[in-house]
């Protein structure tokens, strides 16, 4: 009888969200004097180079064992956390960017190929949105503590330096987990390996690999349009996310609460609130997504409505913020992020269906790519509107892509 892997799942999720610098990382670059336009163009720098490295780290994992590939990206997370905690100049952060591309791109779609594969083995291939929605559960619990732990370091030492430092503990954790899980999840192709092939061969092997992986993707007209749709929502959520930290910045100066507070500290404790509810909703909401699918028609028609659904909340919080409620545009936009915990594991399992389960992880890494790719676009572009006309932009910018997504499902163009 297969091991059960779902609490070691759950588990390498609630450690990969003790990112304690998440929530604060836009007011840490804007301290540090950067503009929007300059923050967007990091973000860019790091999903360029995740979208070179995550097609061959993905058919690496694949090639060479799933394990070694998480093991590998943690390592390089852990790199970037130490670069980020202690650079004093922008090129430094830019390197810092560099290691933690390197973390996503040996990551991403790895571990939920691990999942898949585990499924496949105990019988409960059909079950894949409920059991991903699980595991994706914890991974935002483990986001709500974390927030929690943030906000109060920042409160009592108001230095974002630590909050860099102690996200090394969880992660040299969640090595020791990898250490446990059963070999046959390294993948098909890497137990098939006897270690005796020459190196050339490999690569050989590895490059023809690749190439076939990427010509059959590209050749998949269900494919191309899924990873399109996947990109756009990842990358507007992403964003938005991000983009709260700021918001929540100009409502502080607005609120009369705890005066006596210096601004940082009061910044910390309302960030750490949001983000808190934010999380602990989204882990329902990821555990709900197959129920949201089943009642809504499948993940087809359950998929146009979260588009419909996001793109009236990105439209209400543009009006909100330029009519200066920025408090209420905080809860729409947390509510675009809380959606996309709901519409995340219906569009793994539209992936999973039409893609050979054997490439899993090189998929899905096409998949991340090509949201890495849209916010390279994206995110520098966002940053230049709101350093001119202010950050309402971020909210016109996700209602048009939303609503546009709905109208082509709409049309059959899917």
């Amino acid at each position: 009888m297969a091991k059960d892997m779902l609490p070691r799942f759950s588990l390498y999720g609630f450690l990969k969200n003790q990112k304690y610098f998440e929530p604060f990382l836009l007011l840490a670059f804007l301290d540090r004097g950067l503009s929007y336009f300059v923050i967007g163009f990091l973000i860019a720098f790091n999903k360029i180079w995740i979208n070179i490295l995550e097609i061959p780290s993905g058919l690496i994992a694949d090639q060479f064992g799933r394990r070694r590939s998480m093991i590998a990206s943690f390592t390089a997370y852990i790199i970037s956390f130490l670069i980020f905690a202690f650079a004093p100049s922008l090129w430094q952060l830019f390197a810092a960017m560099f290691f933690y591309a390197v973390g996503d791109a040996f990551r991403t779609g790895t571990h939920k190929a691990m999942i898949f594969d585990w499924l496949a083995s105990v019988g409960k291939t059909e079950e894949k949105t409920k059991y991903y929605g699980y595991t994706r559960s914890w991974s935002q619990i483990g986001a709500a503590v974390s927030v929690l732990l943030a906000a109060a370091a920042v409160i009592l030492t108001r230095d974002y330096k630590l909050i860099f430092l102690l996200s090394i503990i969880p992660y040299l954790i969640n090595i020791i987990n990898f250490l446990g899980y059963p070999s046959y999840l390294d993948g098909k192709v890497a137990l098939e390996r006897d270690g005796s092939e020459p190196l050339g061969s490999q690569l050989k092997t590895f490059v023809v690999n690749l190439w076939n992986v990427i010509k059959d993707s590209l050749k998949n007209k269900r494919l191309r349009g899924l990873f399109l749709e996947s990109a756009v929502h990842q990358g507007n959520a992403s964003l938005t996310k991000d983009y709260l930290q700021p918001i929540i910045r100009q409502t502080v100066l607005t609120l009369p609460f705890l005066l006596a507070w210096k601004s940082e500290s009061r910044e910390a404790l309302l960030i750490g609130i949001v983000y808190f509810v934010l999380y602990i909703a989204s882990s329902l909401a990821s555990r709900k997504s197959q129920v949201f699918s089943d009642k809504y028609g499948g993940h087809e028609k359950s998929s146009k409505i979260l588009w419909i659904i996001d793109g009236f909340l990105f439209g209400i919080a543009a009006f909100l913020l330029l009519a200066g409620r920025d408090t209420l545009s905080i809860a729409a936009l947390a509510l675009v992020v809380i959606i996309q915990n709901t519409w995340r594991p219906i569009m793994m399992s539209r992936i999973d269906t039409v893609s050979d389960a054997a490439v899993g992880a090189t998929i899905l890494s096409i998949d991340s790519q090509a949201g890495s790719l849209y916010l390279v676009l994206a995110a520098p572009l966002i940053g230049l509107a709101a350093d001119h006309w202010g950050l309402w932009s971020l909210a016109v910018f996700g209602a048009l892509f939303s609503f546009g997504f709905a109208l082509f499902k709409q049309a059959g163009r899917d």
